[in-house]
């Protein structure tokens, strides 16, 4: 996914605005204070602890977006899992080159692989069209036949009948070509940009009880980073966990904003300040070829993140801060082994 909140606030600002809404959170709240929101967190439980680990316990996925997107993606994502520090990824299904990685996968099971659901197709000169097909989800294409360009298109234009469906075309295929689906999270955000959207995901994923991407109120970054879409989430946080399906903590979609020169100091910084619980930290990792700046411009980007997660600097803080690494296979495996929430 382009940076999750990549301006979802933004987004949903312009769509708000587009259709008369009024947004349901404050600029107060969306800014709270990183202090106020640790405060109460210390209140409660961490899905940290509901899943096993310690209180004190620092616990982090460090996840690569956009795999299957073009052959530079995969090869990043292969890279920065084999080579480096990522431990999970997700898939894009409606995209040229995801036969490529289900062939990886095949060698490679052990992969934690999940699917990125996606809406829409971003780029300039380099498309692509839903599973689903243009007569099944009209409202969620463009003039072109393929998804739209941005959030707020799909936001303005698409149904939520249309989203489920397409969600579960994307499953289909996956489960058609044999990929594993370790989870399921949303490319560029868009299925937390409107509430009955984040309805039907959060619906299939109960269904067919896969994890999704499923954040708690307390989470840091989350909130601070895209307080709206977390406010659509916080009535489902409960009813999510009592499905059997794992919580996040805290989810930092920042990244994608960093300019390439400075990630590596940035990424260090937030690792040595994670707090306790389980966070997930989102990267877009490539290996760039010969076109692969012609596709985005953001080629560079993702070079700069690859070499953050094969920096022998970034496993050694890891090391030496006692920061534990997982996978979204073993979040729910935990999550089989733990209590419902009262």
């Amino acid at each position: 996914m382009r940076r999750f909140s990549s301006g979802l606030n933004a987004v949903m600002n312009r769509v708000h605005q587009a259709a008369g809404l009024v947004a349901g959170v404050t600029v107060a709240a969306v800014c709270m204070s990183a202090s106020a929101l640790t405060a109460a967190a210390a209140e409660e439980s961490t899905f940290a602890e509901r899943l096993g680990w310690k209180r004190t316990d620092v616990v982090v996925l460090l996840h690569v977006d956009d795999v299957g997107m073009s052959h530079a993606s995969n090869l990043g994502a292969t890279e920065a899992v084999s080579r480096g520090v990522a431990t999970s990824w997700a898939v894009m299904m409606p995209c040229p080159w995801v036969p490529e990685i289900a062939t990886y996968l095949k060698a490679h099971p052990e992969v934690d692989s999940g699917l990125h659901i996606t809406m829409n197709s971003e780029w300039g000169p380099y498309r692509w069209g839903p599973v689903a097909g243009k007569s099944q989800v009209p409202g969620l294409t463009d003039p072109e036949g393929c998804l739209w360009r941005s959030s707020a298109a799909t936001v303005l234009k698409g149904t939520p009948d249309e989203v489920e469906r397409e969600i579960r075309a994307q499953i289909d295929r996956a489960e058609t070509m044999g990929l594993p689906i370790t989870h399921i999270d949303s490319h560029m955000g868009t299925l937390f940009a409107r509430k009955e959207f984040f309805e039907r995901f959060a619906k299939v994923g109960i269904e067919k009880r896969v994890p999704i991407l499923a954040v708690g109120a307390n989470g840091v970054h989350s909130r601070l980073e895209n307080g709206e879409a977390m406010d659509y989430l916080k009535p489902w946080v409960k009813q999510i966990w009592n499905a059997g399906l794992p919580v996040l903590d805290d989810l930092h979609t920042g990244s994608y904003g960093w300019k390439p020169e400075e990630k590596m100091e940035k990424l260090l910084q937030l690792l040595r300040e994670l707090k306790p619980g389980v966070t997930e930290i989102l990267f877009h990792a490539s290996r760039p070829t010969e076109e692969f700046p012609i596709i985005t411009g953001s080629s560079e980007s993702r070079r700069a993140d690859l070499q953050c997660l094969t920096d022998p600097r970034v496993r050694q803080l890891l090391q030496e801060r006692g920061i534990l690494q997982t996978t979204w296979r073993e979040l729910a495996e935990r999550r089989r082994k733990a209590a419902d929430m009262p």
